[in-house]
């Protein structure tokens, strides 16, 4: 039987020169489908995951590709119970993927390998594989014997580059992220920094664990998802992490016995980074949200999007009301 809910993660590269008046249109659209999730516009393309019906997802796709500059759009669907996002969103920013290095260009980008292909590459001695995601990322999964960044932030590529590879010592670098996109920049980084072979993983690590059979696969673990099933195991189905709402990071249940853990409020990684201020509101946020669910309401989600649209149509309203006083006086 097929799942309710699809989810497309997806991306191109591409030049949006009008990338601010796309906003709104895929907004309404993204409302009038019933999608909930985040997409990323920016000058150099478009990025984000959304969720939604199998035929709402697809009617979005093809509400893209009409713009013949995302004809090509590369999109990962996975399938789940529910909807793993709160709500719409459209954001424009100035890079859809943050590497913060000016002059990258993801047409200069490292060397596709198939999944199909993929074990080849890296069981290869002559190959380093550098696991590109966050330390986060990394901690609840990757492929054996990589090399992980270790970032907080994809901000931080460009330095663990300049410290722990070398062109004239790592000839052959194979890299890889979760769905690809990071890949497309830091690939083409390296390219910039004088690497010849440079390598990346098509499609990411979801690509590969839709591909290749579990019993060849040479993943261990789970997969970081950026939604609310926080990762996915190798059949692409839900896993076994939750998310600290305090810091969003995956936690096990070893983490959750941790006295350390307060559900909503803190984990063993981020509680003694938070301010009593902020516990206050994280506590607070957690005692609405359990009382919401009492109710049998939803705190935050589909309702709280539709309050927040009529919110804006009602200041709308008020503002045209204003300047017909105003014009009338």
């Amino acid at each position: 039987m097929t799942s309710p809910v699809a989810i497309a993660a997806l991306y191109r590269f591409v030049r949006l020169d009008d990338f601010e008046s796309l906003r709104q249109p895929l907004l309404d659209f993204m409302h009038d489908q019933q999608i909930r999730g985040t997409l990323l516009l920016a000058a150099e393309g478009i990025n984000g995951t959304v969720a939604g019906s199998p035929a709402a997802i697809d009617k979005l796709l093809d509400f893209l590709r009409r713009d013949d500059r995302l004809r090509d759009l590369d999109c990962k669907l996975s399938f789940d119970d529910e909807v793993p996002f709160y709500r719409a969103r459209v954001k424009l920013k100035r890079e859809i993927v943050t590497l913060g290095v000016d002059g990258i260009d993801p047409d200069q980008a490292g060397n596709y390998v198939e999944p199909a292909d993929w074990n080849r590459l890296i069981c290869d001695p002559d190959v380093i594989l550098v696991d590109t995601r966050n330390d986060y990322e990394s901690a609840i999964g990757s492929f054996a014997n990589a090399l992980p960044a270790n970032t907080a932030s994809f901000r931080e590529f460009p330095e663990f580059a300049r410290e722990h590879l070398d062109p004239v010592r790592h000839r052959k670098v194979a890299m890889f992220c979760t769905g690809g996109i990071r890949c497309e920049k830091s690939t083409a980084y390296l390219r910039q920094q004088g690497f010849d072979e440079v390598y990346h993983l098509r499609g990411g690590i979801l690509n590969y664990l839709q591909q290749v059979p579990e019993s060849e696969s040479l993943w261990r673990g789970e997969c970081f998802v950026f939604d609310n099933r926080v990762s996915v195991n190798h059949a692409l189905e839900k896993g076994t992490y939750d998310q600290c709402h305090a810091c969003r990071r995956p936690v096990s249940a070893a983490d959750k016995a941790s006295p350390l853990y307060q559900p909503g409020v803190s984990c063993p990684a981020c509680h003694d980074s938070k301010s009593d201020s902020a516990r206050r509101r994280f506590r607070e946020r957690e005692k609405q949200v359990r009382l919401a669910r009492r109710r049998g309401e939803a705190h935050i989600g589909a309702d709280a999007d539709q309050q927040a649209r009529r919110r804006k149509t009602l200041k709308l309203a008020a503002r045209q009301a204003q300047r017909e006083r105003t014009a009338s006086e």
